[in-house]
């Protein structure tokens, strides 16, 4: 069983920036995806972005140009700097971690942004 540990949710301005960051403790398959989804009150949890373990990224229309996942140099950390919030970006965002055969998901985070 992986622990997920989420940080870095708030409330923020419109405009405003928020970085969030979840690791995962101990060791973890080399062969991964680490990556934040979110869901907002009465919609179905949605990615927001990934990342695998060759670095390779994805990201919803809705955030490209605005945030950006990265990895830490241990490769269990993954981080989501979210710059130029909008109030469609309110939501309970939940930390992501995949590979072959396991699927673990943090407690999430809430971000909360006023116009």
């Amino acid at each position: 069983q992986v622990h997920l540990v989420e940080s870095g949710g708030g409330s923020v301005q419109a405009g405003g920036s928020l970085r969030l960051s979840c690791a995962a403790p101990g060791s973890i398959f080399s062969i991964n995806r680490m990556g934040w989804y979110r869901q907002a009150p009465g919609k179905q949890r949605e990615l927001v972005a990934r990342i695998s373990s060759s670095e390779s990224t994805n990201y919803a229309d809705s955030v490209k140009g605005r945030f950006t996942i990265s990895r830490g140099n241990a490769k269990n950390t993954v981080y989501l700097q979210m710059n130029s919030l909008k109030s469609e970006d309110t939501a309970v965002y939940y930390c992501n971690l995949w590979w072959p055969g396991q699927d673990y998901w943090g407690q999430g985070t809430q971000v909360t942004v006023s116009s």
